[in-house]
């Protein structure tokens, strides 16, 4: 009954911008499958109400569909696929953006004993789970608010504070708590992804970034790879070449300064790991791109949520 109200409000809602009325809720209609797509996750809470996607990051592969949740607490790069999605039953999505500060107020407020406790190391940034009730009415009753523009300013903030809690305490809790706890595995580990990502086309060495989190290089490797379910080089890769596509996009006769740019130096080996990524080499995917037709990796990357909601 909830999973029908669901898909009844989040049909009605879905913008082409996948934004709302309430700040920080989206809303995603899909109504086709298309070959996967390199995007960005977001630190997000994803339900779906209808269809079905599948997400890779690094060696792991997601799957989650009508009655699952699904939340990335680091902006991490991710290809994925609706596999259940047509203009009959398109799928169908609700989204909360995570905001740290939000997890943290709510953890002040709990009781001893009120939520889990952690395992010490940092947990996936990436996780699924089936939707409990309460979890899906409260999703439900934010929705109705769209509705409802006289309640929405008074009661959104309360609705969504309930929903962050019942993640918090649920069966994924320990991936959204370590947002709001400052001294975390995943707040160390967040530093080094911010490093590496707005640095992605600079060389580093894993002992400097190990120092910028604070960890040992043991515990560095051990913890990011946790989080991102990649090596940092490995990360680096996905940044520099997500970064490519968008910048060939708009410069498709400059394939050696695209690479050189994102920090390739030896146009061959940037050329290698682009078709590798993408499914084309660089000048054949900066043609598609510019005839706006989508190659073997999908479309472009796309920014934020769309990675784990769209």
């Amino acid at each position: 009954m909830r999973l029908e109200e669901l898909r009844t409000l989040l049909a009605r809602h879905a913008r082409p911008d996948g934004t709302t009325a309430i700040d920080g809720v989206l809303v995603s209609k899909v109504d086709r499958s298309d070959p996967p797509a390199p995007s960005m996750s977001g630190s997000v809470l994803a339900v779906i109400a209808q269809g079905a996607k599948r997400l890779a990051l690094g060696d792991r592969v997601f799957e989650y569909g009508a009655g699952q949740y699904l939340v990335a607490s680091v902006d991490l790069p991710v290809t994925g696929q609706f596999t259940q999605a047509c203009p009959e039953q398109p799928a169908l999505g609700f989204g909360l953006i995570l905001e740290p500060s939000a997890v943290a107020e709510l953890l002040l407020r709990a009781g001893p004993g009120d939520t889990p406790p952690g395992s010490g190391g940092a947990a996936p940034g990436i996780a699924v789970s089936d939707a409990p009730a309460p979890l899906l009415d409260a999703v439900v009753r934010l929705l109705r608010l769209l509705d409802e523009p006289r309640d929405r300013a008074v009661l959104a903030p309360l609705v969504k504070s309930e929903i962050l809690w019942r993640v918090i305490t649920g069966e994924q809790g320990a991936t959204v708590r370590q947002l709001g706890l400052a001294d975390s595995g995943l707040s160390h580990i967040s530093r080094a992804v911010r490093w590496i990502r707005e640095h992605y086309a600079q060389p580093f060495r894993v002992e400097d970034l190990a120092r910028l989190s604070g960890m040992s290089v043991s515990a560095f490797y051990r913890n990011f790879h946790a989080v991102t379910a990649m090596s940092p080089i490995q990360f680096q890769k996905q940044i520099r070449l997500q970064q490519a596509r968008l910048l060939l996009a708009t410069h498709p006769g400059d394939v050696t300064g695209v690479g050189h740019r994102v920090g390739y130096d030896n146009p061959s080996q940037f050329s290698r790991e682009y078709r590798r990524q993408f499914g084309a080499p660089p000048s054949q995917d900066a043609a598609r791109l510019r005839r706006g037709t989508p190659g073997p990796a999908g479309v472009l990357p796309a920014p934020g949520p769309a990675g784990v909601l769209a």
